[in-house]
């Protein structure tokens, strides 16, 4: 006969039992890393064959098979990039329309987004329905539409033809939309019965919560319109109105490219973007990780 002991003190037992710790492993690091660290120097290759280009001169870059390294520091390209007398207009103007694309971004898509998350009005599914659809629509098609209505109004060759098309966007005005879907509606309601109009209680209330996404809409934005070529390639024709992209292909001529002057200024193009990054890196990655794809 063999004698059990009750289930009260089994459980009892079975709960006091020490539950077994994390694994331990021999390597001071996740071993993720060992997968990840050579996929982040293959990205980070041709950012480090730039910088490593933008020092070397014109015949040395040319030269077959080419050189890993520089046999001597040369910043004649540097000097000619920087000596360029249109190159400081053509870095205020780069400034001026992605500054202006990401305030805009920032204010109408929160707006746009806030409208479309918490206000229920007659055909709000099918705005954004076709809203989103725009999406899959690419620039060649809508190239030249866009070029005849900046033609009417007037914008041809100057800084407002690159800036009113990118006053908001689908995607920025749908990333926000769906970080207010994730927001309780509780907070909202409490403000509302203490009196606060809806912008206001977007203003004190939803956008401060809303700093991960807000972050990510501008990084974007600023990395879309800083990057952008094609467009003022079509729009700009003087050379005063240049953004950086366009001036940059100044450098490459028919005959001759000097190399050293286009591998240095696209270092002093990347630096802004990844200073922007890497000053919102925390904040971007947050709001891709709590962004939600409600509808």
């Amino acid at each position: 006969m063999t004698l059990t002991a009750p289930p009260a003190i089994r459980s009892e037992t079975a709960a006091r039992k020490p539950s077994p710790g994390p694994r331990r492993t021999l390597l001071p690091f996740s071993p993720w890393h060992l997968l990840l660290a050579p996929l982040a120097l293959v990205f980070a290759l041709p950012l480090l064959w730039l910088l490593v280009s933008s020092f070397m001169s014109d015949s040395e870059i040319n030269t077959f098979p080419p050189a890993l390294w520089p046999s001597d520091i040369d910043l004649g390209g540097y000097r000619y990039v920087l000596g360029n007398a249109m190159f400081p207009r053509w870095l205020l103007n780069s400034m001026i329309v992605s500054g202006a694309a990401v305030a805009s971004n920032l204010v109408l898509a929160s707006l746009g987004g806030y409208a479309l998350a918490r206000m229920r009005f007659g055909g709000s599914r099918v705005l954004l329905m076709l809203m989103l659809a725009t999406m899959a629509v690419p620039f060649q098609l809508t190239m030249i539409p866009t070029f005849l209505v900046m033609k009417q109004f007037g914008l041809i060759d100057t800084l407002g033809a690159l800036i009113v098309p990118s006053l908001v966007t689908p995607f920025a005005v749908f990333l926000l939309r769906q970080f207010f879907l994730s927001l309780p509606r509780e907070l909202e309601e409490a403000a509302w019965m203490d009196g606060c109009s809806r912008l206001r209680v977007l203003w004190s209330i939803v956008l401060p919560l809303a700093r991960p996404a807000l972050a990510t809409v501008a990084v974007l934005t600023f990395l879309t319109t800083w990057n952008d070529l094609s467009w003022p390639l079509i729009a700009i024709n003087h050379e005063s109105q240049y953004t950086l992209q366009l001036g940059l292909t100044t450098f490459q001529g028919k005959h001759q490219t000097r190399w050293s002057a286009v591998m240095a200024g696209n270092v002093i193009t990347v630096l802004p973007v990844l200073l922007a990054f890497l000053a919102a890196q925390k904040t971007f990655i947050r709001s891709l990780t709590s962004t939600g794809l409600k509808g």
